[in-house]
C-alpha cells in the first residue's frame, strides 16, 4: 500500500516580510488603545480629584457667613469695634445704625413669626425702601356672552384701588451689662435675637390690630365698618354682624358664629382664621349647641390648632373683651385680608452712653399694615 504524506509548503521571504509588518502594525495600534485609554482614565481621575476637593471644602459662602457673623456679634456687638463692620455691604451709618447680618436678621424673622399672631396669619412683603403699594382691583372685569358671529361688545373698563400700607419706624431696645458681654459663655446672638423678637411682636399685636395708620401701620379694627355686604359696601369697610345681645353671645351663640362664617365668601373660606383673645375664648369655649355638644374642638395632635366649628383660633391678646360695642371676635382669611410690609434689613446701634454700666442695643425696621381686601376678613360686634 502507498502512503501519501501532505507536506505544508515552505514560506516564502515575502510571505515572513508581510506577517511581520502586520504584527508590527497590530502592536502599534494596541499601543495607541492603551494610550488613549490610559488618558480617559487619567481625565476621570483628574475629575474625580476636583468634585471630592469641592466636597471637602468649606463653601464659600456659608464661611464668609460665620466670619460675618462673628465680627458683628464679638468685635461690633461685644467690644464696641465698628471696623469689624467693614465686610457687611448694609452698613448705613445714616440710618443710626448697622445691618445685621442675614443669618441674625433671619433667625429674628423666625421667632418674630412663632410669636406674633397676626404675622403669622397675614400676607408678609419684603420691600427694598420704606413705601410700598399695590393695586387691587374692587370690582373685576365686566364679561358676558355671544354667539360665534355676533359683535363683541365694549366691556366696562375695571376699577382699581391703590393699597398704601402705612408705616413706621419699630424699635426695641434691650440692655445687657458689660460683664454679660465680656462673659465668653454668653450667647449674645441668641440672647439679642430673642429679646428683638419679642419687643417688635409687643408692638405689632396691638399695631395690626388697633393702630391708627399714623407713624404706624393701620389695624384692622381701626378702619371704617358697616353691616352692607360685599357687592353694595364701601371698598376697605370691614362687615359686621350683631351678637343679638348687647352684653355678650344672646341665647343663640352658635347660630350667630355660623352666620359669621357664612357672610365671608367660600373662596375667602379656605384657609380663615378666627381671631380673638383669650377672655373671649375662655367663654367661646364655654358655649354648647341645643344637644348639649360643645362647639369648641381641641387640637387631636399635638401642634395642630384647636377648632371652633371646624376653622382653627388664633389667640391675639390684643383684641377687645367682651363689652358692648366692641368687636372681640374676627373671622378671615388674614392671608388675603390683610398685608404686612416691612424692609428687610434691621439696623442695630449699640449705646454704652446712655445708661452705664448698661449697654443698649437700639434696633429698628420699617414696618407697615393694611387692609388689602375688605371682603377677607368678618368682625362679631356685641350689640343686639
Amino acid at each position: 500500500m502507498n502512503t501519501i504524506v501532505s507536506k505544508t509548503p515552505n514560506p516564502t521571504a515575502d510571505d515572513q516580510l508581510e506577517s511581520s509588518f502586520d504584527i508590527v502594525a497590530r502592536q502599534d495600534k494596541t499601543e495607541s488603545d492603551v494610550a488613549a485609554l490610559r488618558s480617559d482614565v487619567d481625565e476621570v481621575k483628574a475629575r474625580l480629584d476636583k468634585v471630592s476637593k469641592a466636597a471637602a471644602r468649606p463653601a464659600l459662602g456659608t464661611d464668609s457667613g460665620a466670619a460675618e457673623v462673628k465680627g458683628f456679634i464679638d468685635g461690633y456687638l461685644r467690644h464696641g469695634r465698628e471696623t469689624e463692620l467693614k465686610s457687611i455691604s448694609g452698613q448705613t451709618p445714616s440710618d443710626g445704625g448697622y445691618a445685621v447680618p442675614r443669618q441674625i436678621d433671619a433667625v429674628i424673622a423666625r421667632e418674630l413669626t412663632e410669636i406674633s399672631p397676626i404675622r403669622a396669619i397675614a400676607q408678609v412683603v419684603q420691600t427694598g425702601s420704606a413705601g410700598y403699594r399695590k393695586l387691587v382691583s374692587t370690582g373685576g372685569t365686566a364679561s358676558g356672552w355671544v354667539s360665534e358671529a355676533a359683535a363683541r361688545p365694549e366691556t366696562d373698563t375695571p376699577q382699581f384701588a391703590e393699597i398704601t400700607p402705612p408705616t413706621g419706624e419699630l424699635y426695641a431696645n434691650p440692655a445687657a451689662s458689660q460683664a454679660m458681654l465680656d462673659d465668653a459663655g454668653f450667647d449674645l446672638e441668641s440672647w439679642l435675637a430673642s429679646e428683638i423678637a419679642m419687643e417688635f411682636a409687643r408692638a405689632e399685636g396691638t399695631a395690626f390690630i388697633n393702630g391708627s395708620g399714623s407713624d404706624q401701620p393701620a389695624g384692622f379694627l381701626s378702619g371704617a365698618v358697616a353691616t352692607a355686604e360685599d357687592d353694595v359696601r364701601a371698598f376697605g369697610a370691614l362687615q359686621y354682624i350683631g351678637s343679638g345681645d348687647s352684653a355678650g353671645f344672646g341665647s343663640e351663640p352658635e347660630s350667630r358664629l355660623i352666620d359669621l362664617v357664612h357672610t365671608l365668601k367660600s373662596g375667602h373660606r379656605q384657609g380663615a382664621s378666627f381671631v380673638m383673645n383669650s377672655a373671649t375664648l375662655a367663654e367661646v369655649r364655654k358655649l354648647k349647641t341645643a344637644d348639649g355638644a360643645f362647639l369648641w374642638q381641641p387640637g387631636m395632635v399635638e401642634g395642630q390648632p384647636d377648632r371652633l366649628l371646624g376653622y382653627p383660633v388664633v389667640e391675639a391678646e390684643d383684641m377687645p373683651d367682651i363689652a358692648t360695642g366692641t368687636y372681640p371676635i374676627a373671622f378671615g382669611n388674614f392671608r388675603n385680608g390683610y398685608l404686612i410690609a416691612e424692609r428687610s434689613a434691621t439696623q442695630i446701634l449699640r449705646d454704652p452712653f446712655t445708661n452705664k454700666p448698661f449697654v443698649h442695643f437700639y434696633a429698628t425696621k420699617r414696618v407697615g399694615g393694611g387692609v388689602l381686601d375688605s371682603a377677607a376678613i368678618k368682625l362679631l360686634k356685641i350689640e343686639l
